[in-house]
Parts: structure tokens; sequence; C-alpha cells
């Protein structure tokens, strides 16, 4: 999917140029970067944003040195047709931001470079040799969406200390993300005294079932697993929750601002920026084998107040303080 410069423009305020302008003889020599991305555009506009600024900061201005391919999603293209679809269009380095991307990436060339966001463990999926030692044409960033997960149940439970019974929503369609989360909620319940139970949902009617199932348990808050698809159905879930008048720890900004209660994990913002300076070290001569995989340097507690009041709870103090951002 390419976008004019009105489109883009239009969809970024005016932070991105052109992809489609007449290609000119110096243009032509310029490195492509592929975006390749699970997220249609319009909910990429502060990642796409801050690897923008990455690539900045690395000395790459889109259009004066660098021009960039999006693939993102929404578009009804299978994810490993956008990959290949880069790969046939010659880019210099693939940006792929989220596990299945970098998975594509990776089935589509082994010689072009990927720099990643990943979620899951990129070793145990098969994304990389090791931390340390990458090996091969990928390398990038561990967010640790389900390592958190422990401290979102601990952050939720001083929200909610009469919530004794915690319902856990995972996708088992991704397992390694999904068995994460259970494993380390269930640590952390079982140090907190907490009554805890998975329910699984990965489609739109079952996260409805789930719903249902938790509400008969008698679920007293709902931590939310990281999963890319929750993330795209976050207004079907944070209704649900408010309907039946449940608090929810979830896993990103974006879902506190679309009426979850409470969020802690990394600043993913931070992470594309980060990412966008890999990318630019990489058009510059670096090797993505000599590049270690990074982790998170900045985490961030996100709380919506107005939430929190609909829901008649009140936030401690204590937490209110150590919170980066307070939506009311």
């Amino acid at each position: 999917m390419k976008l004019s410069r009105r489109e883009f423009g239009t969809l970024l305020g005016g932070a991105a140029a052109a992809w489609t302008l007449p290609v000119s003889a110096q243009q032509s020599a310029m490195p492509i970067v592929g975006w390749l991305n699970p997220r249609p555009l319009s909910a990429s506009r502060p990642r796409f944003a801050a690897f923008l600024k990455g690539l900045g900061e690395a000395g790459f201005v889109e259009g004066e040195s660098v021009m960039l391919e999006l693939r993102p999603g929404g578009t009804g293209e299978p994810m490993q047709e956008r990959a290949d679809n880069l790969v046939r269009q010659g880019v210099s380095v693939i940006m792929a931001g989220s596990p299945p991307a970098a998975l594509a990436a990776k089935r589509a060339t082994q010689t072009i470079p990927i720099v990643f966001t990943s979620g899951a463990d990129p070793v145990r999926i098969g994304l990389v040799s090791s931390f340390n030692r990458p090996g091969g044409n990928a390398t990038g960033f561990h967010i640790q969406y389900s390592q958190v997960v422990g401290k979102r149940l601990s952050l939720l439970h001083e929200m909610v200390p009469q919530a004794a019974r915690i319902a856990v929503l995972v996708n088992p369609a991704h397992p390694s993300d999904a068995e994460a989360t259970e494993q380390n909620a269930t640590e952390a319940a079982r140090a907190l005294g907490l009554d805890l139970k998975v329910f699984n949902a990965g489609t739109i009617g079952e996260i409805d079932a789930a719903f249902a199932a938790l509400v008969a348990w008698r679920a007293g808050a709902v931590l939310v697993g990281p999963d890319p698809f929750f993330g795209a159905r976050r207004a079907q879930i944070t209704t649900l929750a408010a309907r039946h008048v449940l608090p929810t720890s979830v896993f990103s900004r974006g879902f506190v601002k679309a009426g979850g209660l409470m969020s802690y994990g990394s600043d993913i913002q931070d992470m594309y920026r980060r990412a966008g300076l890999y990318v630019g070290r990489i058009l510059k001569g670096g090797k993505p084998a000599d590049l270690p995989v990074l982790q998170p340097t900045k985490f961030e507690l996100i709380i919506n107040l107005k939430v929190a009041k609909a829901l008649g709870i009140a936030i401690p103090q204590s937490i209110l303080l150590r919170a980066d951002d307070v939506i009311e």
C-alpha cells in the first residue's frame, strides 16, 4: 500500500512526506525502508511518528535521504504477501512491528536486514539465536509484555483490594504469549493470595462468551493478556467491562484511553524511536547479527481516573503519585 503526500500528511498531521512522488535519479539512489505492521495506519500514528524521530536522530529524513514503503494492516492483504511484496520492491531494511510481521519477513528473506519490535520472546519463537548475538538477518526490541504481567496484577490488587477473584483473558491462537501470561499471572496471584482463572478468546464471539463465563464465575477484575487481537478489539472489551462494572488491567496506553482502568508496561513509543535508530545504524553499514536485541529502558503506569470514578474506585494517592499519566 502506497500513500500520497496528502493522504499520509493528513494521517500524521504533516509529520511525514510523500511516498508516491515521481522518483528522480537522486531519489532512486536512496535506501528504502519497508514498514510491515499488523495495525492500520490510523492506529499507528504515535508509533510511526516515534520511528521517524529515531530515523531522524540517526541522520535519515524521509524524502531527503531515505524513502519508505508502507505495508500496514487493515488492507485485507495477508501479512506474508505484504512481506513478500517488500522483498520484491528491493527494500534495504524491513521494520517489522509485531512477532507475526517479523516471522513473515524472516520467511520472505534471509538477506535483507529486519528490525523488529516483539512482545513475544524472540529467541523462543525463532527470530534470533540469542539476545546478545542474534545471528542471521534480524534484530530488534523485546517489549516484555508478558514479563510485567505480575507487576500489572500487583498494581491492580492495590487499586481494587476487594477483588479476590481475578480473571485473565488470553488468546490461545498465540500460545507463546498466552502461556507466558498465564504462568506469570499464576505466580503473582499465588504470592498475593488471589484466586485466578484463565479464560480463552480468539474471536469476537469468544470475547463475548469469555466475559459471560467470567461474570458467572464472579470475577472481581480482569487482566487482559497482551495480544494484538485484543488491542484491535479494545472497544468491545472495555464496553463489556463497563457493562459488568469490572476493573481492567490492560497492556497499552491506547487501551487505557479506550476505557481500561490502568496499564503498566514498556514505553512503546520510546521502543519505536530506538527501532528507528537501529534502522539508521543498519543503513550506515551495521549488521543485524552484530546488534544485540534490546529490552525496555522506560516503563510507564497509565491510569484512567474517569473510568475509576465510573466504577466507584478510589485510587490510592500512593499509586496516583507513581503514575506517569492520569487520564481525567
